[in-house]
């Protein structure tokens, strides 16, 4: 090979090495950000956007969610992490930390002189042992009375007792079957307010007031109405209704309006629940009649109220049928109550579906958002734990299955040995993120687990945060649901191999339709 071919072959390692640096760069700036979080003992996260409000923070995925991150790769793994949330609900900062370490260990590996195919397939080897590993440590969950129930809500939680105990009574009284229904999120049923007190009630909410002050503000055995739309006469456009037929119409459709209110009346309705604007005749007649009305109520919140009260939504059409018709396609409630105070309307006890709402007091406005995303994290954490099982927390499984996953070394051909490698350093790494967000010395600690799990041949041993001593984490009440640990680790092996993937990166240009002719235009950085 000639010194020009030697130099355009070692230029062309250099361009391609830069590409996987940067990208490891970027990925291990955003597990940076989010792995002091990690662990019982880990710490806030500040977020400061440009008119100076501020965000103060636990959660890993809110971190990556609001913080600024340009680069390509960056976003992608945050894009990694909010499937993650939107799958599971739990265990994104996990995800990120080990993304992070598989994809460092990875470019070390290829700047040794390993070929990156090489990292990837011993990667997927290591990533795909080490699920199947997981899947075998797995305890089922016997019922939502297990003691383990409330441990996952109360780590997921960040030990707020009070949290852990709303998130069980609330999966108790919906019971196992709604929790493994794959449309049904528990989290959904979290709602935090300032001023309000902790409590678990059958039932949903309504951001929103009675209309006006002379309706009621309390029914009881309640007929409920549910309109996808607004309670107003059917429109005309402005150029016909200045001529005498138009006109003539438009007062056919007042009376026609008239005549439909007064039929909400008679079947005796008490809640009205409007998806947009009310009609002031409307307003008028439902209020004398002693009918609370609610308007413009969110399209979410309408659809929570509509499946626990059995109504069936309706348009404004439909209230030209007739009375009989029109009285299948209401629910009903025991009871409905405003709050004047938290200015919300509480529906309890619907015919429909069962619902239960999960309310989270705060102190402050200030402390009302992280309180409800703690109460989301232990929400999703039970709900996982009930589909899946559970698993030892603090690390224990993963530095097990890190141990597990060294003994096929010998089994790996050729330098997919060096992939491996990579899953095992991932592997090991939450449990040492955890010992050093407690302040203890990681590697001393960790070769204390090592030993001890080695000993014992018991997986759930870690560390204890408080004392440093290597304990038994199922004795000490820290469990995880296995689904968040599976995830985790199935999302890092996808991100990572995605990144690995990548040697060249490239500006497109900025029109939609680039040809092949214009490939050598494009910019290369």
């Amino acid at each position: 090979m000639s010194l020009k071919q030697q130099a355009s072959s070692g230029a062309e390692v250099d361009e391609r090495m830069s590409a996987l640096i940067t990208n490891s760069n970027a990925i291990r700036a955003i597990a940076s950000a989010v792995e002091g979080t990690l662990g019982p003992k880990g710490l806030d996260t500040m977020l400061v956007d440009k008119f100076g409000d501020v965000v103060i923070t636990n959660d890993g995925v809110t971190i990556l969610t609001l913080m600024e991150a340009n680069h390509p790769a960056a976003r992608m793994l945050i894009n990694i992490a909010k499937a993650q949330q939107e799958e599971i609900g739990d265990g994104t900062t996990t995800a990120t930390v080990m993304a992070g370490a598989l994809v460092g260990t990875g470019v070390e590996q290829v700047a040794r002189g390993v070929p990156v195919a090489r990292v990837i397939e011993g990667l997927r080897t290591g990533v795909k042992r080490a699920l199947e590993a997981m899947q075998g440590q797995i305890r089922p969950l016997e019922s939502l009375d297990d003691p383990a129930v409330r441990m996952v809500a109360l780590v997921a939680g960040r030990e707020h007792d009070d949290i852990a105990d709303l998130v069980v009574e609330a999966a108790r009284l919906i019971g196992n079957e709604k929790l493994l229904d794959s449309s049904f999120k528990l989290s959904d049923t979290v709602v935090a307010e300032e001023g309000a007190e902790n409590q678990v009630f059958m039932g949903v909410i309504i951001n929103k007031e009675r209309m006006n002050r002379q309706m009621p503000g309390e029914l009881t055995s309640v007929k409920v109405l549910v309109i996808d739309d607004a309670l107003e006469p059917e429109e005309i456009e402005d150029e016909a209704l200045a001529t005498e037929a138009g006109f003539n119409r438009y007062m056919e459709l007042q009376a026609e309006f008239k005549n439909n209110i007064q039929k909400i009346i008679d079947l005796g309705v008490g809640l009205i629940l409007v998806d947009r604007g009310v009609n002031d005749l409307a307003e008028e007649m439902l209020s004398d009649a002693g009918i609370m009305v609610i308007q413009r109520v969110p399209n979410r919140e309408l659809r929570k109220a509509a499946e626990h009260t059995g109504a069936r939504p309706m348009k404004r059409t439909g209230l030209k049928k007739d009375s009989r018709q029109l009285a299948q396609l209401l629910g009903g409630a025991e009871r409905v109550y405003e709050d004047e105070k938290l200015e919300q309307v509480w529906i309890f006890g619907g015919s429909g579906k069962p619902m239960a709402t999960i309310l989270v007091g705060a102190a402050t406005s200030e402390v009302v958002g992280e309180r409800e995303r703690i109460a989301k994290d232990a929400a999703s954490a039970v709900q996982a734990a009930a589909k899946g099982g559970i698993v030892p927390g603090g690390g224990s499984l993963e530095l097990a299955v890190a141990r597990e996953i060294e003994k096929i070394r010998g089994e790996v051909r050729g330098m997919a040995v060096y992939g491996i490698d990579c899953v095992v350093e991932a592997l090991k790494r939450p449990m040492a993120q955890i010992i050093a967000n407690a302040g203890f010395n990681p590697l001393e600690k960790m070769g204390d687990v090592i030993a001890a799990q080695s000993e014992s041949l018991k997986l759930s041993l870690a560390v204890d945060c408080d004392s440093g001593e290597v304990v038994d984490m199922y004795e000490l009440g820290v469990v995880d649901p296995a689904l968040v640990k599976i995830y985790a680790l199935k999302a890092a092996g996808e991100i990572a191999e995605a990144i690995l993937r990548i040697d060249t990166i490239i500006k497109m240009r900025e029109e939609k339709n680039i040809n092949v002719k214009d490939v050598s235009d494009i910019t290369t950085r």
